[in-house]
């Protein structure tokens, strides 16, 4: 069962980011040192009470010109309307009910969807008091909270979570599940339509016309590959910073359904910052990746200039310089079926599983060569033993007499040892340390 998702909106400056940042928390368990991907993000995965569900923040997709600024809001809310299984609409109790409030909850009216008036900074008694004003709006869901503070958010997220599956729920689907994922106009439904073999959506190059879409099965050598197409914009936005928020959304929840990722580039501009976006929530997925870049028929075919291409990535990347890269075009279908192949491996990668006995033997000489340096106040940090665990994805568990006081270099150094000997190619892998 897929999670729901959830998204905030309001005006600037309610609070919204300061919700999300409280509900999604430091999540991440990444040990890579991935320099040039950023680490900013305005959507997460949280759970509560045995629920996990989605949460896009629209706190960072507001313009800088005020003659757009109503625009983009009601675009915002658009947009959640039409991806959200329920929204949070966020007031703030010190600027009272403003007239943007009354447009937005109109929208959200009219829309027939599930949302919440959330008033926020409600920090004590006589805050409390100030936000009775927002009852005159006459919504039936009303919470007074305070994001910065952590008040009542329990008990609005018993309420908001009520009807969400519970994790066990999740349904097993054992086919290959590929979400092709990147910014607008990279490609995405064309090297869809490339691989099914017809033309399944309107494909045009203008950001934002492509219509809405569907997972498809591809047949591929008797195995059937689920494609997860994350074009979708139902008409072409008019704020510039919506078409990345729609493109944000779709690309969480492909990331969240999907076993592997391909991520598209435009050859012609090579790796953006939204797609080292991409890739980073990928990774923090613990998804297998695959970096296509497309429209390669379009660059001249001078020496070397796919080797450039791959360094200059693989640079950018850093540590994250293990997944593998594409050089295609969908218009032409130059190396698509590649991308399915490579897939194909990394699936199969993802649920490798090293023998405990060889792990150790092949891992523990070369950390005899090169030791964890000692700890600030002269203790010797000693790895023991290490095992392959969990199903999902692969995780090593290293036994230390120190755990906290292994280093994330030390940790990138055991990684990338593990690479070294056994692959993990195209996958993230996630390394834990436990006393012992």
């Amino acid at each position: 069962m897929k999670k729901q998702l959830v998204v905030i909106v309001g005006r600037p400056n309610v609070g919204k980011s300061t919700f999300f940042n409280r509900l999604v928390g430091k999540r991440d368990a990444i040990v890579h040192d991935k320099s040039g991907v950023t680490r900013d993000r305005n959507y997460g995965e949280v759970e509560w009470a045995g629920k996990n569900f989605r949460l896009i923040d629209t706190g960072g997709y507001v313009p800088d010109s005020s003659d757009q600024f109503e625009a983009a809001i009601r675009e915002q809310v658009e947009i959640a309307i039409e991806e959200a299984y329920s929204i949070i609409f966020m007031v703030d109790v010190k600027s009272g009910i403003n007239p943007m409030d009354i447009v937005i909850l109109k929208m959200l009216r009219n829309s027939g969807k599930k949302f919440y008036l959330v008033v926020n900074k409600v920090d004590n008694k006589d805050q409390e008091i100030a936000a009775t004003e927002f009852y005159q709006l006459g919504v039936e869901n009303y919470y007074d909270i305070s994001a910065t503070m952590g008040r009542n958010i329990g008990d609005f997220l018993d309420v908001l979570t009520e009807d969400f599956p519970e994790n066990e729920d999740e349904e097993t689907d054992d086919r290959l599940k590929i979400a092709v994922v990147g910014r607008p106009n990279v490609g995405k439904s064309s090297l869809t339509n490339a691989l099914l073999g017809y033309d399944r959506s309107i494909v045009t190059d203008i950001p934002g016309t492509t219509r809405d879409s569907l997972n498809s099965v591809l047949k591929y050598y008797g195995k059937e590959v689920v494609l997860i197409d994350t074009a979708g914009l139902r008409k072409k936005k008019k704020v510039k910073e919506n078409i990345e928020f729609f493109s944000n959304i779709r690309s969480l929840k492909a990331i969240g359904e999907c076993d592997v990722a391909i991520v598209m580039l435009d050859a012609q501009f090579g790796l953006e910052t939204q797609d080292q976006k991409i890739i980073d929530e990928a990774i923090r997925w613990r998804k297998g990746i695959v970096i296509d870049v497309n429209k390669w028929d379009l660059i001249e075919k001078e020496t070397n200039t796919a080797k450039e291409m791959s360094d200059k990535i693989k640079k950018t990347l850093g540590s994250a310089g293990y997944i593998p890269i594409v050089y295609t075009s969908a218009l032409t279908k130059q190396r698509i079926t590649k991308l399915i192949d490579i897939s194909l491996e990394i699936e199969d990668r993802r649920k490798k599983k090293i023998p405990t006995n060889v792990l150790n033997d092949t891992l523990l000489p070369e950390i005899n060569r090169t030791p964890p340096p000692t700890t600030n106040t002269g203790k010797e940090v000693k790895i023991k033993y290490v095992t392959q665990v969990g199903s999902n994805y692969p995780v090593f568990l290293f036994f230390t007499n120190y755990p906290k006081y292994v280093p994330s270099h030390y940790a990138k150094f055991l990684e990338n040892t593990i690479r070294k000997k056994f692959g993990f190619n195209g996958v993230p892998i996630t390394l834990s340390f436990k006393e012992k």
